[in-house]
């Protein structure tokens, strides 16, 4: 038994099925490993935006600043003061329609910032199925080419008037590498699918919690009739 069983030696001698497979799943592992990085700088930036908005929100700044920040920072702003923004718009839409009903006005508002919230956590999603297509297809994609090596490798034996094990052990291994780069690209795509998931649970409720604190302040605001020009929220 001095034949060579190292990885890229049973890949090379593999049939072609079982090379497609190999290949199909080192692309696929690598996308999905691109797409697990992107993710996790885009939640780590998404997070420190928020922290910094809110930050900045609880200050004392008056609700008209914070829109007009929140404007000029429309494109590099973080989810929540994105949500913000769409509430003080519609707010503000319909205060300039002489609208003086506060129902309208904080109804108005919230459901400005609930389709903002949906369209924050639409775009944190992106990946999201990828990533879960991965983890549930590639154990399966391995698992063919597995099945498909070893029916090769003993249609192979078929024409051998004696069989060792030295001659079975290069068909069946280059066989379960296919499983096992199924395995490997499956599990790293399952944990980050769920360790995402949690985190856009998490920007979720973050979202829904500022929403009602935001809903509150006007509220406060629109019964003492001072309009969004209070400072102390």
């Amino acid at each position: 038994m001095n034949q060579d069983l190292s990885i890229i030696h049973l890949i090379v001698g593999a049939s072609l099925v079982v090379q497609l497979v190999v290949a199909l799943l080192l692309v696929v592992s690598i996308m999905s490993w691109a797409v697990m990085m992107q993710k996790s700088r885009a939640f780590k930036k998404k997070s420190k935006l928020n922290d910094e908005f809110e930050e900045y929100f609880w200050s004392g700044t008056s609700l008209n600043d914070l829109y007009a920040s929140a404007m000029r920072n429309a494109k590099h702003g973080g989810p929540i003061e994105r949500v913000f923004a769409s509430g003080m718009r519609e707010y503000q839409k319909l205060r300039e329609r002489q609208v003086d009903d506060p129902f309208t006005l904080l109804d108005g508002a919230r459901r400005a910032m609930l389709a903002s919230e949906r369209r924050e956590l639409d775009n944190s999603e992106t990946g999201m199925a990828f990533l879960a297509s991965v983890g549930s297809v590639s154990p399966y994609v391995g698992l063919f080419g597995t099945v498909w090596g070893i029916m090769h490798a003993f249609t192979g034996l078929a024409s051998l008037q004696q069989v060792t094990l030295a001659t079975v052990a290069p068909g069946i291994a280059e066989a379960l590498v296919a499983t096992a780069l199924g395995l490997f690209a499956a599990i790293p795509a399952v944990l980050a699918y769920n360790l995402y998931g949690r985190k856009l649970e998490r920007l979720a409720t973050r979202l829904d919690t500022f929403i009602e604190e935001f809903s509150n302040i006007l509220q406060r605001n629109l019964g003492a009739g001072r309009g969004t020009t209070t400072a102390g929220h």
